[in-house]
């Protein structure tokens, strides 16, 4: 059984291979818009995702504190208030935590809770001593929150008794390696021997330098919280629910209530300002694209006027000769957005090879989603189709005998 074109198929097809030049102009310039808009759209998202996921890798989504103390404004005997000073905010522990953790688990879009004690203290070794903040946890829970075992250097993650995990730029500047001791001390006075059980490179100096994970028990004694929590941390299955889980559980519990929107503000801005300039390129693209098929489907009309008059007088409805330049905008556009995605996935190949991380791995992988593809195809073929249709209806309404007469 053979396969037979339509009519309409036939006569489009004809048209294309008939004005090889234009046809070729045109898919070069449907090629290269679909290409710049994959590249960009794939290219902008990996980069997004890995920005995202290297920030909240080492912090929680939502963490619950207790409410800061404030004071009352006194009155004197004149009725007139009086200036008092802000008070001092002191280390406290939230209040009923386990029930509070139990309600924040229940909540939904939360995926992990994990308590913690944390409180400023002094790391000691011989006459060197750096400030640190001391990060009392339950180490299965807080894997949840932060994958901690992807950033060990050597040893695990794993704080027992007064095994202690500390950052490689501590240990640099203690000059510390695993097995070896150092001293914790905090401004109560009370202080511990710790041994060094794991080293981690979290990609940040600053955490690498500050960052004393031990048990909970631990902390809860050196930080004189005898039972208690200092924060709650949180990880939510949809990172941009954030802000509406931390508000959620700010009405339920009346804790202070922070989110990773609020605390990155700038990375967050920084993340919609791509968006936006990715939308805005892809439309421009998009609308040269579109104009591009236009005009050289109306220059197609004006060069086949006879062809046209011709087909029209042998019995050619307009439906028809509408038809034959809405496939061929239909055409351009899906053989366009196959070459385009072939294009941008050798120019992903390309810039992957180029650009490196400062460890040198890839900035972003060589990879193109069928997502991107489909969608491609399918605005692609799309804006070819209505890019056709104005010339197509000017094709369509032409009167044959004056057709055949130009």
């Amino acid at each position: 059984m053979k396969f037979r074109l339509s009519f309409a198929w036939l006569v489009a097809l004809r048209f294309l291979r008939e004005g090889r030049m234009q046809t070729l102009l045109i898919l070069a310039g449907t090629t290269g818009g679909v290409a710049v808009i994959v590249f960009l759209t794939q290219l902008i998202t990996q980069l997004q995702a890995q920005i995202v996921d290297r920030v909240l890798g080492s912090q929680a989504h939502v963490i619950l504190r207790p409410p800061e103390e404030s004071n009352r404004r006194a009155v004197d005997e004149d009725g007139y208030a009086t200036l008092i000073e802000p008070r001092a905010q002191r280390l406290r522990s939230i209040d009923q935590w386990e029930t509070v953790m139990r309600l924040a688990a229940a909540t939904p879009g939360v995926t992990a809770v994990s308590p913690m004690a944390t409180g400023p203290g002094f790391a000691v070794r011989g006459q060197a001593n750096r400030a640190i903040a001391l990060m009392g946890v339950d180490a299965e829970r807080y894997r949840q929150i932060v994958r901690m075992e992807e950033y060990m250097q050597s040893g695990r993650f794993a704080v027992a008794g007064t095994h202690a995990v500390i950052g490689v730029e501590l240990a640099r500047d203690l000059g510390l390696r695993l097995g070896d001791k150092l001293r914790v001390a905090v401004a109560n006075g009370r202080d511990e021997l710790l041994q060094v059980g794991g080293i981690f490179d979290i990609g940040n100096k600053d955490l690498n330098r500050r960052w004393v994970f031990v048990t909970l028990p631990l902390a809860q004694s050196l930080l004189d919280l005898p039972g208690g929590v200092s924060n709650l941390d949180l990880t939510v299955a949809d990172i941009f629910e954030a802000r509406a889980i931390a508000d959620t559980l700010r009405g339920a519990t009346g804790l202070s209530v922070d989110n990773w929107m609020q605390t990155n503000a700038q990375l967050l801005a920084a993340l919609r300002n791509q968006t936006v300039s990715n939308n805005l390129i892809r439309s421009f693209v998009t609308l040269i694209v579109a104009l591009g098929i236009a005009s050289v489907l109306v220059v197609s009309v004006v060069q086949k006027q006879k062809e046209i008059g011709i087909l029209r007088a042998m019995g050619a409805s307009r439906g028809m000769i509408l038809r034959v330049f809405l496939i061929q905008g239909a055409v351009v556009g899906a053989v366009g957005s196959v070459a385009g995605s072939a294009l941008a996935f050798t120019l992903l190949q390309v810039f992957s090879s180029i650009y490196r991380n400062a460890d040198g791995s890839p900035l972003f992988a060589a990879e193109l989603e069928p997502r991107f593809m489909v969608m491609a195809a399918l605005v692609a073929t799309s804006v070819g189709l209505l890019s056709a249709l104005i010339p197509a209806r000017r094709a369509a309404r032409m009167d044959p005998v004056q057709a055949i007469r130009s």
